[in-house]
């Protein structure tokens, strides 16, 4: 692959969201051939392939290396992978589409509060019926693992094809592991997290394979997007700082301030209203806060911690 290939979410509220942060860093979304289309460009990013997929498709093909980089949520790749640190990489987490993984019964199980309660519930299930528990989930290896991890074993998994929480009520599982946000739907369903039920809190990242073939273009490239992604994220930590005197420097060592000249700096949001009565205390007369939308720095650590994970897994 010479071109850098990105994916982004193709519906919903996390490509909605996704576009959204995207545009924020000066790359706005248009896609090909209307609503339906699966291919889209990113204006100011015109050497780069982009593609819409499902969020599970995008951390399948991270994973196997046919894409470089995509948005799509932890516990996916958690889930698929087989060795998620030879396979991919977290550049970025994207601070939506938080959710996590978690283990529910029916609220009705009052005796059921814990892992170690479900397993006692499996046994006694088990020799009521004369069968094991089911449990329903499209999580399937991130189950296995935490149940292992919490000494459950009086259960069979169910691969869950729709909505997992719905199971129970139906009749086709006894115990869910599924993905929530508020926990309004499991509620609605009459179910319950268990106490130490949570195996993954999970969110929207910026994810890159390690696995995909990655050409001096494709990287090129990358170091483009990155950049300025990076400058966005560091703007919205910074407020620009603007005297009519010249900062001092006890100013600029006290509130970490970076000069960009004798009467302009940036400040951290936080120490912005201090900063500007500090200032106001040595003779300033007039001090301006003000906005920035990016910050660019000639050093990108997110990129480079990338590239070295890169080399690693050579």
């Amino acid at each position: 692959m010479t071109r850098l290939s990105i994916a982004i979410p193709s519906k919903g509220r996390l490509k909605e969201k996704s576009e959204d942060w995207l545009r924020a860093s000066g790359f706005k979304l248009r896609q090909k051939g209307g609503g339906r289309g699966y291919s889209a460009e990113l204006k100011g990013l015109p050497d780069a392939d982009i593609m819409l997929l499902s969020a599970r498709e995008i951390a399948e093909e991270l994973i196997a290396g046919n894409l470089h980089i995509g948005i799509t949520g932890e516990d996916l790749l958690h889930d698929l992978s087989n060795s998620f640190e030879q396979d991919v990489h977290v550049m970025r987490q994207l601070g939506f589409g938080g959710a996590d993984v978690i283990v529910a019964v029916p609220a009705s199980w009052l005796d059921v509060e814990t892992m170690a309660d479900l397993e006692a519930a499996g046994a006694l299930f088990r020799e009521r019926h004369g069968r094991r528990m089911r449990v329903a989930t499209k999580y399937l290896k991130l189950t296995r693992q935490f149940f292992a991890e919490k000494a459950v074993g009086e259960y069979r998994l169910i691969e869950s094809p729709g909505a997992t929480e719905a199971a129970p009520a139906a009749g086709t599982a006894e115990v869910i592991v599924d993905i929530t946000s508020t926990g309004a739907t499991l509620k609605a369903n009459d179910l319950k997290v268990l106490e130490d039920g949570v195996i993954l809190k999970s969110e929207a990242s910026l994810v890159g394979s390690l696995q995909a073939d990655w050409s001096p273009e494709a990287l090129q490239t990358l170091e483009v997007f990155s950049d300025s992604i990076e400058a966005t994220a560091s703007a919205r930590k910074q407020v620009r700082v603007e005297s009519d005197c010249p900062i001092p420097e006890s100013i600029v060592e006290t509130f970490q301030l970076t000069l960009v000249s004798d009467q302009v700096a940036l400040c951290s949001s936080q120490n912005a209203s201090k900063t500007a009565r500090a200032l106001a205390k040595v003779g300033a007369k007039t001090v301006a806060i003000a906005t920035i939308n990016q910050v660019f720095s000639s050093d990108n650590a997110v990129l480079k911690n990338f590239v070295k994970n890169l080399s690693r897994s050579a």
